[in-house]
C-alpha cells in the first residue's frame, strides 16, 4: 500500500535497512502481538526467538553505541528505523533497541565499575534494565516531592528505601535506576540523585502489575532498605534532574517515533477497510463521512510529522530541544490517539474486537496523553517558554 502519510526523505544508505525492519516488524513480530501483550513464560519465549533472528539478520541494536557491541546508528538516520520498528509496542524490544536509553544514560554517567559490569550485556540483551521514577503518592510532574532516600550505608554504600510505580517491564528487569533523595528536604530542588539497584537485591520487591487499559507491562516495586553499592549512583551526587532531563528529551522524541509508526498502521488498516468493505449501495470508502475520518487522520499525520523531525534534528545537533519535544510529544500522542478512534469507527464492530490491532493502537494513543509527562505539563512548559520570549 502507497505510503501518503508524509514519510521525509530517508537517506539513502538508510531506506533499505528501514525497508528491512518494517518487513520484520510486520511479518515476524505482529503475528505475535497478542502472546507478547499477555506476558508471561511463552511471551519469554517468543521475544528470545524473536531477539535471535534479529541478530542472525543484522537489525540488532541499531541505535546503540558501537563501542558496547550495537550498531552505532545515528539519531538522524536511526529515526527513519524507529518508525517501522515503532509500528508495534514490541518492536524495539525485538530488535533490541528497547534499552538505548538506560545504556546512554550509564555509558555518559555511571561509573567505570558500573559501565564495565553491566553496559555490554544490556547492550547484547542478556540482562534488562527499566527505570523508576513516578510515585503512587506523589504527583509525577513534580519529581522535586520524590519521597523515596538513600541514605548513606556502611563502607559507602548505600541503603534506599521507598515506593515506585508504572515502571515498564520491571518484573523482568535485572536493574532498575531509580530516582531518590540522598539530601535536603522534600520539595527542595536539590538533593535528588539516580542509583542503580540490582533487582536480586534483599529488600527489592515487586508489589503489583499495573495494566494499562487490561495490557501487561507495567508495575508497582517497592524497596525496604536495599543496599546499593557506591559505584552505582549514576552520575553526581544530588544532580539527577539534569541526566534525567537528558534522558527524556530523548525518550519521548524516541516515543513520539514510535507513535507516528503506529499512527501510520492505523491509517493503512482504516484505508483498507474503506476500499474492501462492500454495502449495497458499493464501498465504505465512498460515504462523506469516511472520507472525512480519512482526510481528518491524513492532516494528524502529516502535521505532526514535521514537528517530530524538528525535535530529532536539534537533539541531534546537540542543542536544547524543551519547546520542540513538548509541541512533538502532545502532537502525535493526539495524533496516534485521533486516528486509532477513526480507523475503530471506520472498521466497525470489529475494530472492537481482537480480530485487528486497533484496541491496541487505541489504547497505546490514550496512555501516551499521560506516559512521558501529561499533555497538560508540555504545553504549560510550552507556553512558559513562549511567553518568556516575548518579554
Amino acid at each position: 500500500m502507497e505510503d501518503i502519510t508524509g514519510a521525509p526523505q530517508c537517506p539513502a544508505d538508510t531506506a533499505e535497512l528501514r525497508d528491512h525492519v518494517a518487513a520484520f516488524v510486520r511479518d515476524r513480530v505482529m503475528p505475535h502481538e497478542a502472546a507478547l501483550d499477555a506476558g508471561g513464560p511463552e511471551a519469554a519465549t517468543i521475544l528470545r526467538g524473536l531477539q535471535t533472528e534479529a541478530k542472525a539478520e543484522g537489525l540488532w541494536a541499531l541505535p546503540l553505541p558501537s563501542e558496547l557491541g550495537g550498531q552505532g546508528l545515528p539519531l538522524r538516520s536511526y529515526a527513519h528505523v524507529a518508525e517501522a520498528e515503532g509500528a508495534s509496542d514490541h518492536g524495539p524490544a525485538a530488535l533490541g533497541s528497547a534499552p538505548l536509553l538506560d545504556t546512554l544514560m550509564l555509558w555518559r554517567h555511571g561509573s567505570p565499575g558500573a559501565r564495565d559490569r553491566y553496559a555490554e550485556r544490556l547492550v547484547a540483551g542478556e540482562i534488562r534494565a527499566c527505570y523508576a521514577m513516578t510515585e503512587p503518592e506523589t504527583p509525577g510532574t513534580d519529581p522535586f516531592l520524590t519521597a523515596t532516600r538513600a541514605l548513606p550505608g556502611e563502607h559507602g554504600t548505600w541503603r534506599v528505601s521507598g515506593r515506585k510505580w508504572f515502571t515498564s517491564g520491571a518484573a523482568d528487569a535485572d536493574l532498575v535506576t531509580v530516582l531518590a533523595r540522598t539530601d535536603g528536604e522534600p520539595a527542595d530542588r536539590e538533593g535528588l540523585s539516580l542509583l542503580l539497584v540490582p533487582t536480586g537485591s534483599p529488600g527489592f520487591t515487586v508489589v503489583r502489575e499495573l495494566p494499562v487499559f487490561g495490557a501487561s507491562g507495567q508495575w508497582e516495586i517497592a524497596l525496604d532498605e536495599v543496599v546499593v553499592d557506591s559505584d552505582h549512583l549514576i552520575g553526581a551526587r544530588g544532580k539527577a534532574l539534569a541526566i534525567a532531563g537528558e534522558r527524556l528529551q530523548l525518550g519521548r522524541t524516541l516515543r513520539c517515533l514510535r507513535w507516528l509508526g503506529q499512527a501510520a498502521r492505523a491509517f493503512d488498516i482504516m484505508r483498507e477497510r474503506a476500499v474492501t468493505r462492500t454495502r449495497s449501495r458499493g464501498p465504505l470508502g465512498d460515504l462523506q463521512l469516511v472520507q472525512r475520518h480519512v482526510f481528518e487522520s491524513l492532516l494528524a499525520l502529516r502535521t505532526t510529522r514535521p514537528l517530530v523531525y524538528e525535535a530529532v534534528a536539534r537533539l541531534d545537533a546537540g542543542l536544547d530541544a524543551h519547546v520542540e519535544v513538548g509541541l512533538a510529544k502532545v502532537a502525535a500522542a493526539r495524533a496516534l490517539q485521533q486516528v486509532a478512534d477513526a480507523a475503530i469507527q471506520v472498521y466497525g464492530a470489529a475494530g472492537l474486537g481482537p480480530d485487528t490491532a486497533l484496541p491496541a493502537l487505541f489504547r497505546t494513543g490514550r496512555a501516551a496523553r499521560i506516559l512521558d509527562g501529561p499533555d497538560e505539563l508540555h504545553i504549560t512548559s510550552v507556553a512558559r517558554r513562549a511567553l518568556r520570549t516575548a518579554e
